[in-house]
């Protein structure tokens, strides 16, 4: 009976044999590092994108200072397309006194970010595109209008003073700060 069971025992591993024989080790790994472009270094792009053209603007640089508050730096170098309604240092002093500075503390961050946002439209909208009477969806949700005074665009009651093609979408330079409900 024992010789049976030793036999049974054989057998049963004997048949396994083939099985590991054939297993293979694991392949080793290796990992690779791969340098990504500073999105920050105009020397890596042959355009720049939205946040470096605010960056890099003389004429915003409450703009910049307050995406840097909202920490809001990866949004706008991602690969788009956007549309960037960019409020000039002129509009951001048109708003009440004290309002900027309030807005940058890091209690009112949030905040912050949903104005940011409200200037942000996912798409690309430009020349023909813009046409009045259009809405153009935010990122925020809201819809805003497009119309046309005297020859020139307005978005949501702000004039478009200028655009630069960005490489992951468009930026419009506006005369007002969008505060919408």
């Amino acid at each position: 009976m024992k010789t049976r069971t030793l036999l049974a025992a054989l057998a049963g591993l004997l048949l396994l044999l083939p099985f590991t024989a054939c297993q293979q080790s694991a392949p080793e790994t290796t990992t690779t590092v791969v340098n990504e472009p500073d999105p920050y270094d105009f020397s890596q792009n042959t355009r720049p994108n939205v946040l470096q053209i605010a960056a890099e603007s003389p004429d915003h640089t409450t703009l910049a200072a307050a995406i840097r508050a909202a920490e809001m730096e990866p949004t706008l170098v991602s690969a788009g397309p956007l549309t960037v309604f960019a409020p000039n240092d002129a509009a951001f002093a048109k708003l009440p006194e004290g309002t900027v500075e309030e807005l940058v503390k890091p209690e009112n961050q949030r905040q912050l970010q949903l104005i940011i946002t409200s200037h942000a439209s996912p798409g690309t909208f430009t020349g023909p595109t813009l046409i009045p009477g259009m809405k153009i969806y935010l990122a925020t949700g809201h819809y805003v209008d497009v119309e046309e005074r005297d020859g020139d665009m307005y978005v949501n009651g702000a004039k478009i003073l200028g655009t630069v093609s960005a490489s992951n979408g468009v930026v419009h330079v506006v005369d007002t700060v969008f505060l919408l409900d």
